[in-house]
């Protein structure tokens, strides 16, 4: 897209000296600067967020006996480490 922005002399000429001193169009220098202004304005995503998008935050489908079910394995977990079994 062809965009046309009036700019004051004093910037034209500033312009003009950056690209010849590196070697760039003015096309690129602006895009750059620009790409950078609304990247750095953009607000960073929350952790919560990142975690979201990446898929390590949602819902598990449980049955209702899940928590009982995990109550008895954590029992009977202890009790075979203190070696009391049948409990």
């Amino acid at each position: 897209m062809t965009t046309t922005v009036r700019i004051p002399p004093r910037l034209e000429q500033a312009l003009a000296r950056y690209c010849v001193e590196t070697r760039r169009s003015k096309s690129e220098v602006i895009i750059e600067l620009l790409e950078k202004h609304f990247i750095a304005e953009a607000p960073p995503r929350t952790p919560y967020e990142l975690a979201c998008e990446t898929g390590f935050v949602g819902a598990l489908e449980l049955d209702e006996q899940a928590a009982e079910n995990s109550r008895h394995a954590v029992r009977a977990a202890i009790a075979r480490k203190h070696g009391q079994v049948g409990e």
